[in-house]
């Protein structure tokens, strides 16, 4: 007896007999679908049938809802986006003004940007290129001024990051305004 040879009754048998009617399925779904798309009366020639056997059919895949591509700012969760807005001071906060477009992180990019642009503003007038060269013998009162700033400027930071990364608008007098304005486009 060969080797190779399909008793009835044997899994090579009915292996083979299974494939013959998924090709005989197959060959039915080609004939029926290009029946369906040859009735169409703008179309003059029906596309040729083809059997399974000849070759295999491609299996579509399913359909997909293309979405808008979000912009990279845009896929980090908005409390962290709206944390990370303060992590540079205003140079972030600019950024994420200008990228990402949801209320709650464009309200944290504003604050941030007017909060530490004012810093910044007055650090760079409490250093020694402006008050320092214009009232050189209070030196050291400026220097302790400007110590307290970056104090400030550091304990904002901290908190506005801690609040943000919590999902809640902590909202700083005369910067509230201006980030209210920008969250919501006016």
């Amino acid at each position: 007896m060969n080797p190779t040879s399909k008793t009835p009754g044997s899994p090579e048998a009915e292996l083979t007999e299974a494939q013959a009617k998924l090709m005989e399925a197959e060959a039915k779904l080609l004939d029926r679908s290009a029946r369906t798309a040859g009735s169409d009366p703008n179309e003059s020639h029906p596309q040729p049938v083809t059997t399974a056997r000849e070759s295999r059919p491609t299996i579509p895949e399913p359909a997909r809802e293309h979405a808008p591509a979000k912009p990279g700012a845009e896929k980090l969760p908005e409390n962290v986006a709206g944390m990370l807005c303060y992590l540079l001071g205003w140079v972030s906060g600019l950024i994420f003004l200008l990228v990402d477009r949801r209320p709650f992180v464009r309200f944290h990019a504003a604050q941030s940007v007017a909060v530490f642009a004012t810093l910044s503003i007055l650090l760079l007038a409490l250093g020694d290129f402006f008050l320092g060269a214009i009232f050189p013998h209070h030196a050291g009162v400026l220097l302790v001024l400007r110590r307290l700033l970056w104090l400030v400027w550091l304990a904002s930071a901290v908190v506005l990051m801690l609040k943000a990364a919590g999902g809640e608008r902590v909202r700083v007098r005369f910067a509230s305004q201006y980030a209210d304005r920008a969250a919501h486009g006016h």
